[in-house]
């Protein structure tokens, strides 16, 4: 036999809270649907809240994963400008090279004729001044019209001086001796003029170079 605090449902024997003493068994029965329906509900709202948190965590990982591939295309973007700019500079340095050192040899060549007309205006005495006055102004002016040409192509002359220290990167030792005035390592004569194009070598100066000052064998003695 049932207690006043028991009731049978659906074949099994279910305890009744002080509320539902006093109940119709019909009344009872809606009470214990709606705490299964709140009960439910509230397992629901659990369930939303849970795949809500795991949507929202895997948009955060989306998120970290797009910033992170955004980063990496942009170091990859950067990386492709920084290249291509210095194509583009050696490029024209390339071309600006090629303008300039693709005359090398001709240059070279034309400095034979430089020497030689340099030649012609040395041999000039007071006697051909007088006579071929008209030929050495073309012979000067035929090398001021060279000299002119080679600085428009960036071949610039190099001329040392009696005294100046010798440099092997732009002189060319012909020949040592001594010099009473001069002293030893500097240059005591200047036989040719070098040059340069652009900023290479292209013929070093032809210098004699002092071995120090003559030694006095009286004073010696």
């Amino acid at each position: 036999m049932l207690s006043a605090k028991s009731t049978l449902k659906n074949g099994k024997v279910v305890k009744m809270g002080k509320e539902d003493i006093g109940m119709e068994p019909e009344d009872h029965d809606e009470t214990l649907k709606q705490e299964e329906e709140i009960a439910s509900l509230t397992d629901n709202e659990e369930k939303d809240a849970e795949d809500i948190h795991e949507e929202t965590e895997e948009e955060e990982k989306t998120l970290e994963e797009l910033k992170e591939e955004n980063k990496i295309l942009s170091d990859k973007m950067m990386r492709a400008l920084a290249e291509t700019e210095n194509i583009r500079k050696k490029f024209f340095k390339e071309k600006k090279d090629a303008e300039i050192y693709g005359g090398t040899k001709l240059a070279r060549d034309l400095l034979s004729v430089l020497d030689n007309l340099n030649r012609a205006l040395e041999s000039v005495d007071d006697e051909m001044v007088e006579k071929q006055n008209a030929v050495l102004e073309g012979i000067e002016l035929t090398k001021k019209e060279l000299l002119n040409t080679f600085s428009n192509h960036e071949i610039n002359e190099l001329a040392p001086e009696e005294g100046e220290k010798f440099d092997p990167k732009f002189h060319q030792a012909m020949f040592e001796g001594p010099h009473p005035n001069i002293e030893k390592g500097n240059i005591i004569q200047v036989m040719a003029n070098g040059f340069t194009i652009g900023d290479r070598l292209l013929r070093a100066a032809s210098v004699g170079v002092s071995s120090g000052a003559i030694e006095n064998k009286e004073e010696e003695s």
